[in-house]
């Protein structure tokens, strides 16, 4: 998440001071990001220092204002117009997780697929019923008609991601299925060969593993949609 150029979003509608950008942030994003004032602060000290905002005085109230600069201007032109770069995806937890979870002796992955599964129709259902909120506020109108229509931006991607995060677990305990039904089972290991120094009549000294480990994932439950 880019914090400094949500900051220089807000300052590019006039000079604010840092706890004013931290309320307004948290209202375009219905607090789906929650800063702290010194993440802020630390955040316009580095754009003061890089050219993108100046102290341009004070409020009324003796608040040091920030205001965005020609350079700022630019940076965040830049920001609007450049994709973003999916070319190193984040760190995902859950995937992360799973992959981890795949083959380690003390977990069952069914298990974790099934937790996450109802915890993410739960977030799923939560969601929903925020959009349907925010849908009345911005259909009302008002003073905040703006933020409004942005968090309701921000709750549409966090309800599509949750649907396709939900279809990935799916997705994930059907291949672990057919993964299940189309693995060879373990073979032994072939007993080990005597050295030349052995007699003849003495045994070979071998041992014969078998793997009965092989855990079968339970068949996958509907998930809700």
């Amino acid at each position: 998440m880019s914090i400094r150029h949500g900051l220089l979003a807000l300052l590019e509608r006039g000079p604010r001071y840092g706890s004013q950008l931290r309320t307004e942030f948290e209202s375009r994003t219905g607090s789906t990001w929650p800063l702290n004032v010194g993440q802020v602060y630390t955040t316009l000290n580095r754009l003061e220092r890089d050219g993108m905002v100046a102290q341009g005085g004070q409020d009324e109230a003796g608040h040091a204002l920030y205001a965005i600069t020609e350079a700022g201007l630019a940076e965040l032109r830049t920001w609007f117009e450049k994709p973003v770069d999916r070319t190193s995806p984040a760190r995902d937890e859950l995937a992360i997780k799973l992959a981890m979870a795949v083959g380690a002796p003390c977990v069952d992955i069914r298990d974790v697929i099934q937790s996450q599964r109802r915890h993410t129709v739960k977030a799923m259902q939560d969601y929903t019923r925020l959009k349907a909120q925010a849908l009345v506020a911005v259909e009302s109108g008002g003073a905040r008609e703006r933020d409004d229509v942005a968090w309701l931006l921000v709750l549409e991607q966090l309800i599509f991601q949750t649907e396709a995060e939900a279809r990935w677990l799916d997705h994930c305990e059907a291949r672990l299925i057919r993964l299940s039904t189309t693995m060879p089972p373990a073979s032994p290991s072939a007993p080990a060969p005597a050295s030349p120094s052995t007699p003849a009549s003495a045994p070979a000294d071998a041992s014969t593993t078998t793997n009965t480990n092989t855990t079968t994932p339970a068949p996958a439950s509907g998930g809700a949609r």
